[in-house]
Order: C-alpha cells, then structure tokens, then sequence
C-alpha cells in the first residue's frame, strides 16, 4: 500500500474561469514534456447515444499512445457548465502522447442527475476505453472527480456492470464525498440537486466515500486555497481510503479551485507528474 504523500507545490497561482479555458501554451512544465505535435494529433467526436449532450471528442496522438486519459469536466453536474473545461486538458494531454478523451454528458437541467448523469460516464467509458492498450485513466475536476473517482467502482452494481475496468484514478479537487457535500450545502445545495432526494441507496451508488476501498490507486489533487470545494473533501477521502487499504494518495497544490484545470499552472503540472508516474 502506498502511504499518503503530500506534495506542496510553491509557486502560488491565481486563476479564474477565464484563465482556464485559455489556449494552450507551446511549452508545459512536466517530467515528460510535450511529445507530440497538436496537428499531426487526430480528433474524432464519438456519440454514444441520442441526446446532444452524449459525445466524447477522442484525441489520439501521433505514434504510439501512453494510454487513455478520460477527461471528465466539472461545473457541480449543472447544465450550464460543459466539456468546454475540459478541452485545454485533453489537447494538453494528446500532445504529451496520450490519448485523450474529453467526455461530455447529461447534467441536472438537460437530463442528467442521478442516475441518468452516471449512466452517460459508464457509457462514455465504454465507447472509448473498450480495447484501449496501456492505462485506462479517469481525470476529473470537481463534480467530475466526484465522476471519475465513481467511475472505478461502477462495476460493483448490476446497472454498470461490464463495462471496461479503469487502472487508475486522477481527482482534481473532487466532490468525492457526497453526504458532507449535502451537508456543507456546496455549490447552493448542488449535491441534493444531483441526487434528488438521497436515499441509502442511492449514496450506496453514487458516493465515492461510501465506496472505498477501490481496487486502483487514487490520486486526490487539492489545493488548501480552494473556496469552492474544500479541502477536507479530498483529505477526508484518501484517509479513508487508506485506512480501510486502499492505495490513495493526496496531493497538495496551490491556485484554487481553478489552478488544477490551467495547462499553465503549477497545479497541472502536479496532475502531469502524476500521470508521468502512470504511464
């Protein structure tokens, strides 16, 4: 089992929204830095289903791929935020010789929410990772590190079973505990607004807390700074996760909420030596 790290990055970063979403820089800081060329990197949009929101853009490098990274975006499951956030990351990715997935699903007001919402991840997954060689990653930021810390243990419940395994686990600044989420009252009550009115059950299928241990290591990266979603969300789920067995381990950055989701922070550059480490 592989101890708690904490890796506290020095630089501060300050990011928004905006800063975010900019394009990318031509140079990243990373142990593997950038080795492949955006425009020899091919893009094809896979849909899988009939809704509009129910599409993954698949990023594939030149050469042979690292693995596959599944990109899933946050916005706390709400319509009005999209995979646009998480765009900047896949092209970053592609570059760095991954193959890339940015996923796109029903959110609460357009269809999704529990259950529909977990549904789309399951099917996105297997639209992409079925075959795929090397790691199978999820990536998610804040209600999509809720998604991509779930996604690992989907196979547990009959609704998602069989679909392809993930190996390993990335959560930028996730909402990975659901009932303190209810209770903190985060993103205006956003947690009831995905799961309705919460039932055992449905913390039961839907709670990365609840689910520990997972069988793949979990990487939660946190910045203390964060006033979105608190830091004690990830610092509480690896120590559970770590107690109960499991390898999970909790890196600690600074820029916010936004930092981890900048191609030019050092918070990203964190999530990359993660990925470094993977594959």
């Amino acid at each position: 089992m592989t101890p708690t790290r904490r890796a506290l990055l020095a630089t501060p970063v300050a990011v928004g929204v905006a800063a975010a979403l900019a394009a990318c820089a031509d140079e990243r800081s990373g142990t593997v830095g950038r080795v492949s060329d955006e425009a020899t990197a091919e893009t094809e949009r896979i849909t899988y289903g009939d809704d509009p929101s129910q599409w993954v853009d698949l990023h594939t490098p030149a050469g042979t791929s690292r693995g596959l990274v599944v990109v899933i975006h946050g916005g706390f499951w709400k319509a009005q935020y999209g995979a646009d956030y998480g765009a900047p990351l896949a092209k970053d990715l592609v570059a760095r010789g991954w193959t890339a997935a940015n996923v796109e699903y029903r959110r609460v007001g357009n269809g999704g929410g529990f259950p529909e919402t977990l549904d789309d991840v399951h099917a996105a997954i297997g639209a992409v990772a079925e075959g795929a060689a090397g790691p199978v990653v999820t990536l998610g930021h804040s209600a999509g590190g809720h998604l991509a810390t779930w996604a690992a243990a989907r196979g547990r419940f009959e609704r998602w079973a069989g679909g392809p395994a993930l190996t390993h686990v990335v959560s930028q600044a996730g909402v990975v505990d659901l009932r303190a989420a209810v209770r903190d009252h985060l993103g205006t009550d956003a947690a009831l607004g995905f799961l309705g009115e919460p039932s055992e059950e449905a913390y039961e299928q839907a709670d990365p807390m609840t689910q520990v241990p997972l069988e793949v290591p979990v990487w939660a990266v946190h910045a203390r700074d964060d006033d979105t979603v608190p830091f004690s969300q990830s610092e509480d789920y690896v120590a559970a996760a770590t107690d109960a067995g499991a390898e999970a381990s909790l890196v600690e950055v600074e820029g916010g909420h936004f930092g981890v989701i900048d191609p030019d922070s050092s918070a990203w550059a964190a999530c990359v030596e993660v990925l470094d480490g993977i594959g």
